[in-house]
């Protein structure tokens, strides 16, 4: 790893005005290095994903991505996983977490903690609890306050399909949690209650809001290779989405609600476009070409200004909604790799635009 003496927050790294193309890479299949050879993009920001509690392997895993990320000068967002409950993650393991944050810090590379993405979901442990999230979040955050150079990221996942009945941590009527979620006080919880609100945790512990936001095809139930519609970035990220994948202009406009008006700089932690395992090469090519156009956009440069991050789902991974194989990857194949490459606009900020830190 890269000796630096020590490590600004990624809101100083990060510059104001500028969007950083960040990874969330197969750690297992490609190396960040390997990414960027391949496509000629070096990342400036990584994602790495971590269960807590965790053990020594995790612990060897999370820095090694530290050490890769701190090659390209980047920010680590590592995300954490609470994968059995909120209640598991104790003071004593969230003084494990800050001892590992202050020694990466110490290395010279920044973290963003993406602590419990997701929590708006169903499909979660930490999922539709917002009492007891915002009180875990907010635990965590003090106790973050002790590593120099991490910020505490708050993200939750795109409202399209809340309250996402069916899942396995869905709150439960006559719940504690069902009655918190009820936001509009008529008994029940449906599209028409607020998805964000109850899970804030509140201005003074969270540093970055983000929302994973994904293209997976028109509509339910997934699995069709299909093109995004024009503008269907921002529209989701505004709450004015009313396309193929059904009205949803009765959500929040989240960008404004809790980017602008909150000040905060924002993440797209997650975000990708559905290809099948089978679908044909050009059409596969069309559909994420598609996709990266519009989250990297003119218009998302010159109107979302608190964007500041954009990090891109380099998987190809079994996913349950559709049982099968999808293709998420900007290297699954060269031809892809290169379109993103030449298509990636200058003001977006990659490896080669941010500085070292030290020595």
């Amino acid at each position: 790893m890269n000796t630096h003496a020590s490590a600004i927050p990624p809101s100083s790294l990060l510059p104001e005005g500028r969007t950083v193309f960040g990874l969330n890479p197969d750690w297992g299949v490609e190396t960040l290095g390997e990414f960027a050879e391949t496509t000629g993009v070096g990342p400036g920001a990584a994602v790495s994903f971590v269960e807590l509690p965790w053990d020594e392997g995790d612990v060897e895993n999370v820095t090694a991505a530290a050490e890769q990320i701190a090659e390209f000068n980047g920010v680590l967002m590592l995300t954490v996983e609470p994968v059995d409950g909120l209640g598991a993650v104790t003071p004593e393991v969230i003084e494990e977490l800050v001892s590992v944050l202050r020694s990466i810090n110490e290395s010279g590379v920044p973290v963003l903690l993406r602590y419990a993405h997701e929590m708006n979901g169903s499909w979660y442990a930490w999922g539709q609890q917002p009492e007891e999230y915002v009180r875990s979040f907010r635990e965590v955050a003090e106790a973050v306050q002790a590593a120099p150079a991490t910020e505490m990221l708050w993200a939750p996942n795109y409202a399209g399909g809340y309250p996402y009945s069916g899942g396995s941590y869905e709150a439960q009527p006559g719940s504690a949690d069902h009655q918190a979620l009820d936001t509009d006080g008529d008994g029940d919880l449906t599209e028409s209650d607020d998805p964000y609100a109850s899970y804030y945790p509140g201005d003074d512990v969270v540093d970055w809001v983000g929302m994973t936001i994904y293209h997976w095809g028109d509509s339910y139930p997934w699995g069709t290779d299909s093109m995004p519609e024009p503008d269907k970035f921002t529209q989701q990220l505004t709450g004015s989405y009313d396309g193929l994948g059904g009205d949803d202009t009765v959500f929040p406009d989240f960008y404004t609600e809790y980017a602008v008006e909150r000040d905060k700089p924002m993440a797209i932690p997650e975000t990708a476009a559905f290809v099948s395992a089978d679908a044909d090469a050009d059409l596969s090519l069309e559909i994420k070409r598609s996709w990266w156009k519009q989250v990297f956009s003119d218009e998302v440069h010159e109107s979302f200004e608190h964007i500041r991050l954009i990090s891109w789902f380099n998987w190809d991974k079994y996913e349950a909604e559709v049982d099968g194989l999808v293709r998420w990857s900007l290297t699954t194949d060269e031809a892809t790799a290169e379109a993103f490459r030449a298509d990636l606009p200058d003001w977006v900020l990659t490896s080669d635009d941010l500085e070292p830190q030290g020595p």
